[in-house]
């Protein structure tokens, strides 16, 4: 029988908005640098992927405007909810990224967070370009008839 604590590493924090707004080219598993209360608030769910981005700085790619709210048994040491956190990446990743976001209209987003078996945060992160609005109606559409079909079923 599992344990309480393998089910909340279990959890995985989804970026809903990213695969509607964005089409992903390409897809990262990347290590987070987090301090000792981020990772207890990652572990509760308190994050929020929405805003956030990635960007290529001194061959380091950083996240930068995600959300992780203060741990609620947290200390005057807590931190700070917005500071920019490192990812770790193979330097050919690096590579690759840095090329591909020199392209006109690519970004770097974060789609999801999950812990590993071991208990290790990850970050699975994509190479994406805007979508238009004609294609944001494609998608409403596809998910629509999805659902549709599954109903009858």
């Amino acid at each position: 029988m599992p344990s309480k604590k393998i089910e909340a590493f279990s959890k995985s924090i989804l970026n809903r908005r990213a695969r509607f707004e964005y089409a992903i080219s390409q897809t990262y598993e990347a290590g987070l640098v987090l301090t000792g209360t981020e990772i207890k608030s990652i572990r509760t769910g308190k994050v929020s992927l929405e805003e956030s981005f990635g960007v290529v700085k001194n061959d380091e790619v950083l996240l930068m405007e995600m959300q992780i709210s203060p741990y609620a048994q947290g200390n005057i040491n807590n931190h700070d909810p917005k500071r920019t956190r490192k990812l770790l990446l193979h330097k050919q990743q690096i590579a690759k990224i840095k090329s591909a976001l020199q392209e006109k209209g690519l970004t770097l987003i974060p789609l999801k967070i999950y812990f590993t078996d071991k208990g290790i945060a990850k970050v699975e992160i994509g190479i994406a370009k805007g979508k238009k609005l004609y294609d944001k109606r494609e998608s409403i559409k596809k998910r629509d008839t999805e659902r549709d079909l599954r109903r009858n079923l």
